[in-house]
C-alpha cells in the first residue's frame, strides 16, 4: 500500500529505522517483529513435521522463510516507491509492519494515470515474485527445505497480489479504483470517498465470509482471528481515507490572512503578570503575546503553556522572556500561501505555532498561526465532540 498524508506529521514515526534502500529510508514497526516470531514458530513446526527435521533446523527453516517474506514485502513497497519517484513524487520512507507495509509519499499523484500506475506497481511486483517462486518450486526437489520455502513464497506473493487488487481503499486496488473514478468525475476527493466506502463494504463482506467458513469448520480459530484483524485494519484504513478526503476538500478554507492571530508586543523584561494584563485589555480577539527588543524588533513569542505553568502569585516577578521562545526558533509561513501549501508546510515542519510574515525578505511578522486553528478548520466536527 502507498500512502500520502495531507496533514501535519507527528514528530515521531511508528517504526525504527533499519537502513536505506536506493536512498529510501526503511523502518520496521515492532508489530512486524511479533509477526516474524509467530510465523517462525508456526511454520518451523509445520516444516519439522513435514520434512521430519530436528527441532532447531525446523525453526531455522521458519526463520529463513520469514526473511524471504520480509524481502517480498519490501520489494512490493519498493515497486510503489520507485514508480512514484519516476513521476517526480518524493518518497519519505517505507514502513514494514504487522500486516505488510506502506510507503509514505510527500504528495498525491498529479493525475489519475499516475495514481493508477503507482498503486498497481506493488501488486505487479508481488505477482512477478510469485511467478519466480513458482518456477523455483517446480525446479527444486520435492520435500526439501528450499522447495517448501519456494512453495510458500509463491503462494503468499500470489495471494498478496490478488488480495491487494481488490477494489476498495486502503488496498492498492482501491487506489486504482479511486484513479478510475477520479478520471471519470474529475474530483479526486469524491473519488477517494467512494473508493473508501467500497473498502468498508469489502471489509464487511470478508468478515461475513470468514464467520461463515469458521461455522462450517473450514477455517480454524487462529485463521478467523487473523482474518478479523485484517478486516479491522481495512475498516480503519478506509475510515482514515474518508477523513482525509474530507479534510482535503476544506483546504481552500485555510486562509492565513484570516487565521493569523494578532500580536501584542511588550518590551523584554516586562513581568509576565503585566503582559497578561495588557493582553486582557486588548480589544482584539485571540491576541498572542510577543517580546520585542529596545529597538522594537520582535525577538520572541510567549509560550502559552509555559506561561500558564507559572503560579499566579509568581507572575508579577517572572520576566516574560523566561517563558518565551526565540523568534528564530519558530517556523515561518509567508502570507499569500494557498491552503494546500499551508498544510504541506505544516506537514514538513511540525510545530505548535508559526509566525506569519510578509514583505520581500519575509521579516515583517503580521501575526501567529496556531496549528490547532488549522485543525479546527479541517476537522470542525471532530474537535467539537465532547
Amino acid at each position: 500500500m502507498e500512502q500520502s498524508v495531507p496533514r501535519p506529521r507527528r514528530p515521531g514515526r511508528p517504526g525504527r529505522p533499519v537502513g536505506h534502500v536506493l536512498g529510501i529510508p526503511i523502518y520496521v514497526n515492532g508489530s512486524m517483529l511479533v509477526l516474524a516470531a509467530l510465523v517462525t514458530a508456526v511454520y518451523g513446526n509445520y516444516v519439522r513435521a513435514e520434512l521430519r527435521l530436528p527441532e532447531p533446523w525446523g525453526y531455522l527453516v521458519g526463520l529463513g522463510f520469514v526473511i524471504c517474506l520480509l524481502g517480498s514485502v519490501l520489494l512490493h513497497e519498493l515497486g510503489h516507491a520507485l514508480t512514484a519517484r519516476k513521476f517526480g513524487i518524493g518518497v519519505r520512507g517505507i514502513t514494514l509492519e504487522l500486516l505488510g507495509g506502506w510507503t509514505e509519499m510527500d504528495r498525491d499523484a498529479p493525475t489519475p494515470r499516475v495514481d493508477a500506475l503507482v498503486s498497481l506497481a506493488g501488486p505487479a511486483v508481488s505477482l512477478v515474485l510469485g511467478g519466480v517462486a513458482t518456477a523455483a518450486t517446480i525446479a527444486l526437489p520435492d520435500r526439501t527445505a528450499a522447495g517448501q520455502i519456494a512453495f510458500q513464497l509463491a503462494a503468499s506473493n500470489i495471494l498478496v497480489a490478488l488480495f491487494n487488487v481488490l477494489p476498495g481503499l486502503p488496498l492498492d486496488g482501491g487506489r486504482a479504483l479511486r484513479a478510475g473514478l477520479w478520471a471519470l468525475i474529475k474530483d479526486r476527493n469524491r473519488a477517494t470517498e467512494a473508493a473508501a466506502w467500497a473498502g468498508r463494504i469489502l471489509a464487511f463482506v470478508c468478515m461475513i465470509i470468514a464467520l461463515w467458513l469458521y461455522r462450517l469448520e473450514t477455517l480454524t480459530l487462529f485463521g478467523l482471528l487473523f482474518v478479523l484483524l485484517v478486516v479491522f485494519t481495512l475498516w480503519q484504513g478506509a475510515g482514515q481515507s474518508i477523513r482525509l478526503a474530507k479534510m482535503t476538500r476544506r483546504f481552500p478554507l485555510v486562509d492565513l490572512a484570516r487565521l493569523a492571530r494578532p500580536l501584542l508586543t511588550v518590551p523584554a523584561g516586562t513581568p509576565l503578570g503585566e503582559a497578561q494584563r495588557r493582553r486582557s485589555e486588548d480589544p482584539r480577539p485571540n491576541v498572542v503575546l510577543a517580546v520585542s527588543d529596545s529597538a522594537g524588533n520582535l525577538t520572541a513569542l510567549v509560550d502559552p503553556v509555559a506561561a500558564e505553568r507559572v503560579p499566579v502569585d509568581r507572575r508579577p516577578w517572572v520576566a516574560v522572556d523566561t517563558v518565551s521562545r526565540s523568534r528564530d526558533a519558530v517556523p515561518a509561513l509567508r502570507l499569500g500561501l494557498t491552503g494546500e501549501q499551508v498544510v504541506r508546510a505544516l506537514q514538513a515542519h511540525p510545530a505548535g505555532q508559526y509566525v506569519v510574515t510578509t514583505g520581500e525578505d519575509g521579516k515583517d511578522v503580521v501575526g501567529v498561526l496556531r496549528v490547532g486553528d488549522v485543525a479546527e478548520v479541517l476537522e470542525p466536527r471532530r474537535l467539537r465532540r465532547p
